[in-house]
């Protein structure tokens, strides 16, 4: 990947002075045609030993993968890397469409057919509300939302919602809860499920509430760490998890995203440790503990100092 440094920035003169690029749907739709026929090939036989190998389990980690350098191109502005990140992150999409081909699950066009019908569906302001209905939306809504974003994401709200009610059987018991994916990321997963549970008046008033329970959940973490007994590891964990849980709906609390605050923290103590790093006049597992901290120490205000001069030159 580039250099952060030679990535545009949000404020950077190049972003500003670049025109907008016309969308090509006709060249897309070739191009498109063609990774379909080369994955296709690939999963053939005669194709890719390693390819041909690969089921959904063994290539689900390489979506995590792929998703979070789309995030960090995203993050560092790298625009030219950005466009080969999403094309790895397309080439999940079809693989993973091609197993299921070769499964006899489903096809590639199904997967495009189920995002085309679900995008004309939920948007009724911008295809109409028959294209709408004709896509499958059950939900009374009004298409008129007067430019007001609130207004469609209230829409999206309710036709998702009829779309659920739709597909559940009527014999099962569902929970509000249900409509909050397992398939994402933890953290994303609790706010969502704290959010939900908040509609229902199931949550704290404000966010000075969660303080205590940040000190309970710390207090009861470290009575099962303690014991020190193997056995007691799975309390350990779900302790650990309480913990975690709360700290992310401090966050929603707060109007913070805890993965993009994580985020943020990773990076700043990969730059902070890279300062000790070049500070150090000898390998940092050769220094004591008080050494280490003095070089942690100097390191944030080095570079807090640092940050502080360009925000008032970007200013």
């Amino acid at each position: 990947m580039n250099d952060a440094r030679n990535a545009d920035t949000p404020d950077s003169p190049q972003n500003a002075s670049r025109p907008a690029i016309s969308s090509d749907p006709a060249r897309a739709a070739a191009l498109f045609q063609q990774s379909v026929a080369i994955v296709a090939r690939l999963r053939a036989p005669g194709g890719c030993p390693w390819d041909r190998e690969q089921s959904f389990d063994s290539i689900r980690k390489h979506t995590l993968e792929e998703t979070y350098e789309v995030f960090d191109a995203i993050e560092r502005r790298d625009y030219t890397h950005l466009a080969e990140e999403l094309g790895d992150l397309l080439m999940q999409v079809l693989f993973y469409s091609e197993i299921a081909a070769n499964q006899g699950h489903f096809a590639m066009a199904d997967v495009l057919d189920q995002l085309n019908r679900k995008l004309v569906r939920r948007h009724p302001h911008v295809f109409g509300e028959e294209a709408s209905r004709a896509a499958g939306n059950r939900a009374d809504v009004d298409a008129d939302v007067a430019g007001s974003s609130a207004a469609v994401l209230r829409n999206w709200d309710e036709i998702k919602a009829a779309e659920a009610a739709h597909e559940a059987d009527a014999s099962s018991t569902r929970s509000r809860l249900d409509s909050v994916q397992r398939a994402m990321p933890a953290l994303a997963e609790a706010a969502k499920l704290g959010s939900k549970a908040a509609k229902a008046g199931f949550d704290w008033t404000n966010w000075r509430d969660l303080l205590p329970k940040l000190v309970e959940e710390t207090a009861e973490l470290e009575v099962e760490a303690a014991s020190g007994d193997p056995a007691r590891q799975p309390a350990v964990e779900a302790e650990l998890g309480d913990l975690l849980f709360t700290v992310v709906n401090l966050g929603r609390h707060l109007n913070v995203d805890a993965e993009m605050a994580l985020r943020g923290c990773n990076r700043r103590f990969r730059e902070r440790f890279r300062q000790m790093e070049l500070a150090s006049p000898q390998p940092l597992e050769e220094l004591s503990a008080d050494e280490l901290e003095g070089l942690w120490a100097a390191a944030k205000l080095k570079l807090a100092v640092e940050e502080s001069s360009s925000r008032k030159v970007r200013a």
